[in-house]
């Protein structure tokens, strides 16, 4: 069993905008800027319990495409009942940690969905030394590495890494899964908490499939001019 496979058609379907705000009215407003130049957005935890569960399925239901970024980790009956419900939903993707019995339960709960299952391997917002806090015994990149196989193993949609990992775990994973990479960064801007960052154009060079970009475009004064900034990076690629 495969969980469904997404492979964007053009570069605006390769850049995912995280809507990392407080309230469904400012995500409203940031997709009305972004209206014509953004397809596709991340709803996260900060979002999602603020009303954005029923912001996501509205803006699904009128075509846009969302990765509903829950990190879901549970007993594999909670797991599959969680995405079953998810996939009603209509979402185009869904974060899993990559556990191997818990991506299996999701796997098999959304059998026959377009929905893409992505499994995410080590946080970009941590370093060996977290790793090491946390009680692993793999350093960052080893164990990015060894999540890839155990999720290419589960039949999972996609990878959620680093861009500095992406090029290792598309040799990995092979060209059909996505390989979903966080932590972008346009050059001299500000890291914020993230600790493994690369560029839009480096990103695509390592063979990501698809960018997740929150704060560099949600903050900026234009946010318009901003995303549109990014994609002629990734184009230039």
């Amino acid at each position: 069993m495969t969980a469904a496979t997404m492979q964007p058609h053009s570069m605006q379907e390769r850049l995912i905008v995280g809507l990392d705000v407080p309230t469904v009215k400012e995500a409203e407003q940031a997709v009305r800027e972004l209206d014509g130049v953004v397809s596709f957005y991340k709803i996260g935890y900060q979002l999602a319990f603020a009303g954005g569960l029923d912001f996501a399925r509205e803006l699904a239901s009128g075509g846009t495409k969302i990765f509903l970024d829950m990190k879901l980790l549970d007993i594999d009956h909670t797991v599959a009942k969680g995405v079953e419900n998810i996939v009603r939903m209509g979402m185009t993707m869904l974060t899993i940690h990559a556990y191997p019995k818990a991506m299996q339960a999701a796997v098999e709960a959304a059998r026959g969905s377009e929905l893409c299952l992505l499994a995410v391997s080590v946080l970009t917002s941590m370093d060996e030394q977290d790793m090491i806090d946390v009680g692993y015994e793999y350093d960052p990149h080893t164990l990015v590495l060894r999540r890839s196989e155990q999720a290419l193993h589960a039949g999972m949609g996609g990878i959620v890494c680093s861009a500095a990992e992406a090029e290792a775990v598309r040799r990995i994973v092979g060209p059909d899964m996505a390989v979903v990479t966080p932590g972008i960064r346009p050059p001299g801007s500000d890291h914020g908490d993230q600790k493994r960052v690369v560029t839009p154009a480096q990103a695509v060079r390592n063979g990501a499939s698809h960018l997740v970009v929150g704060r560099p475009i949600i903050a900026a004064n234009d946010r318009r001019a901003a995303a549109q900034a990014i994609l002629d990076e990734m184009r230039s690629a």
